[in-house]
């Protein structure tokens, strides 16, 4: 491909490139050692959340030099920038998980106005952490210019007494230890070698069930969201990323003609087929979002509600991620799931070839047991479920992967954050058969919408993961297993029923029939609510107070803008 094929009067970057009037702005990249040739090749974004925060991102920067390459090498010019990230495991169990998923807004910001001010004509996306990846996901949707998504790859097991061992098994492990069923010399063994290097969880947490997400949606190239982040294919993916980018701006292939209603159908199914965590379930609406599509958390349960669970991996079954790149990566999920047709196979990608073009070659793997085929899968329905009741009009989710009951009645044991709930649990103040409600943890009660990965860790770690329920308008770590139910809306902070729940209400759950109520009469529950107050939030300035005003409810993404659908003039077409 020669950059000479490349119209720039009809790109974005013209308006720093071209012209007299640009001499200026010429200037500063002759600064930066570009040729005049390079100047006037299309400029890529090539954006990593490239940090020293946690081993998510740290090999993030060695990928962004290897997809620079790829776009040089196929005609365009790359600039490289960076963007935050916020690391769920350290964010976990105190006040700085209020910061996660406000990240992904930030992260999504970012990315766009340094797009928009330099007026690059494509981007190169890479991320490793949970809220990373649909944060650049996000962007490239919002702006619309030719894009590739590339995860940076999953950890590398940890080994602990001849058991391969994830992060998630140490925050069980905490609560292992409170409980006096281990020792302070396992409990620091286990710490050492949970996480051996480079990479993010690596079970089927947030970050690789969104990394799933990227190469059903069609936006990142097949194959590329397997390999753990040591591992040198690793590069060869970010420069065939980079490669990829050119194509899509020489074919004019945008953003939004790939991830279609379709497209997004395709994505809610890898997760469902996964056991992939809950929290799909916020971002998938979020992206829609970005492309003016309506797909709520009712419709992702649809697809949740019937599509087989086909693939056993942690935290619900036994495998991590290196274990599906072994036998042959997200393309043999996706071929066991054509095969079986549950997915839209005409959807475009990033290749310039449909879904079922691009796996073709593919052929299911039968001697591993990694992924089942979809006649014979591990359960029916899908690894997360869908609820709605008069405890949750707005809907609320909970993953059943690994679940033998998927039904729970009890009395409530109420809690107004996560630190209360948390030290509840470490006293051995739980009971057998309670539902422990923890509210005014949504997005704008929080704010922030925290996960609880401390807390439901700490009750498996005490023996107590299948003996009680948990629901929350918070959100839990795709590490989370158990009865535990996220997202219930409306959030405590409007008004929602599960503000009006007192201490020895009986909820019902059922995640077969797919509901979640409050078993207390309409007059009660009307009388509770006259009587009811909204909480001062305490964060009256910085980020968290202009999330609280801004981020909607979490059945169409807490997201904070009007996206797709308001949108007059899009980036792309300045």
């Amino acid at each position: 491909m020669d950059a000479r094929t490349f119209d720039k009067s009809k790109l974005p970057s013209r308006h720093v490139t071209e012209g007299p009037s640009r001499a200026p702005h010429r200037s500063y990249y002759y600064a930066m050692g570009l040729t005049e040739e390079q100047i006037h090749r299309p400029f890529v974004g090539v954006v990593s959340c490239w940090n020293e925060a946690a081993p998510c991102n740290i090999a993030l920067m060695r990928q962004a030099q290897s997809a620079k390459k790829g776009v040089d090498e196929a005609g365009g010019t790359p600039r490289e920038f960076c963007t935050i990230t916020v690391t769920d495991g350290i964010a976990m169990g105190h006040q700085g998980m209020k910061s996660s998923l406000v990240s992904r807004e930030v992260i999504a910001d970012s990315i766009e106005l340094t797009m928009r001010g330099h007026c690059y004509d494509g981007m190169v996306g890479l991320a490793g952490c949970d809220k990373s990846l649909p944060g650049v996901m996000m962007s490239m949707l919002r702006l619309n210019v030719p894009s590739v998504f590339m995860y940076g790859g999953s950890i590398m097991p940890g080994r602990f007494h001849g058991k391969d061992v994830t992060v998630v098994d140490v925050f069980e492990g905490v609560g292992q230890h409170s409980a006096g069923k281990m020792s302070d010399e396992d409990l620091h063994e286990l710490e050492c070698v949970a996480c051996p290097g480079a990479g993010a969880c690596g079970g089927q947490f947030t970050a690789n069930t969104m990394a799933c997400v990227s190469e059903a949606l069609g936006i990142a190239l097949p194959g590329s969201a397997g390999a753990p982040a040591p591992d040198t294919s690793r590069d060869y993916y970010a420069v065939e990323s980079g490669r990829a980018v050119m194509r899509l701006l020489a074919d004019g292939i945008r953003p939004r003609e790939i991830a279609t209603l379709k497209a997004f159908e395709n994505a809610a199914t890898i997760v469902a087929a996964t056991g992939g965590s809950t929290n799909a379930a916020l971002h998938l609406p979020a992206l829609a979002h970005e492309c003016g599509i309506e797909f709520d958390l009712f419709d992702v349960a649809a697809i949740f509600k019937r599509t087989p669970y086909i693939a056993d991996l942690k935290p619900g079954g036994q495998y991590v991620a290196k274990d599906v790149f072994d036998i042959g990566g997200v393309p043999q999920i996706m071929r066991a799931l054509l095969d079986g047709g549950y997915l839209h196979e005409d959807c475009l990608t990033v290749t310039g070839k449909t879904i079922k073009q691009n796996l073709e070659g593919v052929k299911f793997n039968a001697g591993q047991k990694v992924v089942y085929p979809v006649s014979n899968p591990i359960s029916p329905t899908g690894g997360v479920v869908g609820l709605e009741g008069s405890l949750a009009p707005d809907g609320a989710i909970v993953k059943v992967a690994g679940m033998k009951k998927l039904q729970f009645q009890g009395p409530a044991r109420c809690f107004d954050c996560e630190e209360d709930a948390f030290a509840a649990v470490e006293k051995g103040e739980i009971r057998p058969g309670e539902v422990i409600v923890i509210r005014y943890e949504g997005p704008r009660g929080g704010p922030g919408m925290r996960e609880m990965l401390s807390t439901t860790a700490a009750l498996y770690g005490r023996g107590m993961g299948e003996s009680v329920a948990l629901i929350t308008d918070g959100r839990f770590s795709g590490g989370t297993r158990g009865f535990c139910i996220g997202h219930v809306g409306p959030e405590a902070a409007v008004g929602g029923p599960i503000a009006l729940v007192r201490d020895g209400d009986t909820i019902a759950i059922d995640a077969e029939k797919g509901t979640l109520d409050l078993l207390i009469d309409t007059p009660e529950l009307e009388s509770r609510r006259k009587s009811w107050k909204a909480p001062a939030n305490p964060y009256q300035s910085g980020v968290l107070r202009k999330y609280a005003d801004q981020v909607g409810p979490a059945r169409r993404g807490a997201v904070t803008h009007a996206g797709g659908k308001a949108e007059v003039v899009c980036y792309a077409d300045i």
